[in-house]
């Protein structure tokens, strides 16, 4: 029976749901959102809340404990100096989950998880001008360089 039980098993048994979990909140904590399936956002929820809850006491044993469950010295790191100060005065809710629709493969509800005070980095558009040019630059080079080998191979058939 199922009473009582909170958690999701994904279908899998328990070190790759813990790895999953782990590269989950690695990522999340790495780049400030992910975007991913909504029962994975939903467990997430729950790991990333706790941890930078506890994270907001900054102290050597608040640090090895989220070694232990997160065994990523770049992701504790950043808890706890980075996400939780940020989140000192909030008593909970620091991530949303945003419902993006269905994935086209296997039609799976798929979701944004980020933190409420997450800013999408701003583009900047001369730089993305030059990136196009370069690449239009670069098809039209391959483009040349793909018909100049037609036509020698043309020649020679031809030669025949």
């Amino acid at each position: 029976m199922r009473h009582s039980v909170v958690k999701h098993s994904f279908g899998r048994k328990q070190g790759p749901r813990k790895a999953l979990i782990r590269g989950l909140v690695d990522s999340l904590v790495q780049h400030g959102r992910i975007k991913t399936t909504l029962a994975k956002a939903k467990e997430l929820r729950r790991h990333v809340e706790k941890a930078v809850t506890y994270g907001k006491e900054d102290s050597v044993h608040v640090r090895r404990t989220l070694l232990k469950k997160y065994p990523n010295k770049d992701t504790v790191k950043s808890i706890v100096t980075d996400i939780s100060p940020r989140f000192k005065d909030r008593p909970g809710g620091y991530t949303r989950i945003l419902k993006i629709g269905a994935r086209p493969g296997d039609m799976a509800p798929m979701a944004l998880i980020e933190f409420v005070d997450y800013q999408a980095p701003e583009i900047d558009t001369e730089q993305l001008e030059a990136e196009k040019r370069d690449l239009h630059a670069k098809r039209l080079k391959m483009h040349k360089k793909s018909v100049r080998k037609m036509q020698a191979s043309s020649r020679v058939i031809n030669r025949k």
